[in-house]
């Protein structure tokens, strides 16, 4: 292996693809915005493999037949397929995920896994980020010197969810009257910088943001 394409936008995403040029004497391809991609710039860098960590958007045939390409999914697949993988997993209560690194095919989060590590869902969302960055780093490297074995998923295990919506953010007149604690708190640290802030609605037609909560007696 001499080349890797690397495809992403997200932080977490973007700072894995630097922590492997930093372990590496490999030649890299850094793509980090969706304007700056095109299946053109990687069939003409010709890569061995392909890296869409935290990609949002459809892959063409053409690209995944002719090279292996790889997703990071920051759950245990094939549980939490689809979008908002770590919003969705904190809203449900959990509070130990998976890195997830499978090989894409042309259905959403279906590929066989080549690679799983665990990370825990606690804490600030800025502490999930550099567990997810580390687990993702180290598991590359090992793909990367070591090779793989690809896994099938369990599809009968598999469930989906929807990309959460900047609306669903507010914390509604509802939830505070029947949501504990622990909920409402998920809620707000799941939705810190950079996504869509929790909000309520004030009586003057503004929105009120909540960045960070704290649990108390």
């Amino acid at each position: 292996m001499r080349k890797i394409a690397c495809v992403g936008y997200r932080g977490w995403a973007l700072n894995i693809y630097k922590n492997l040029q930093k372990h590496t004497d490999l030649e890299f391809l850094i793509i980090s915005s969706k304007n700056e991609y095109s299946d053109n710039k990687i069939i003409d860098y010709d890569p061995d493999i392909v890296l869409f960590y935290g990609w949002s958007w459809l892959i063409s045939d053409t690209l995944i037949q002719k090279y292996t390409c790889l997703m990071l999914h920051p759950s245990p697949l094939p549980k939490y397929r689809g979008g908002s993988p770590i919003q969705n997993q904190i809203i449900s209560g959990e509070k130990l995920s998976m890195v997830s690194i499978f090989i894409i095919n042309n259905k959403m989060d279906e590929g066989d896994i080549i690679g799983q590590a665990k990370y825990s869902l606690e804490g600030k969302l800025s502490s999930i980020f550099s567990r997810i960055e580390d687990a993702g780093t180290k598991l590359t490297l090992g793909i990367i010197k070591n090779g793989f074995t690809p896994v099938k998923q369990n599809h009968k295990d598999a469930t989906y969810f929807k990309r959460r919506k900047p609306e669903e953010s507010e914390i509604t007149i509802d939830e505070i009257l029947t949501k504990d604690s622990t909920f409402l708190n998920n809620k707000i640290r799941m939705l810190a910088d950079p996504y869509p802030n929790a909000f309520i609605k004030t009586s003057d037609g503004k929105k009120l943001l909540i960045k960070e909560s704290e649990i108390i007696d």
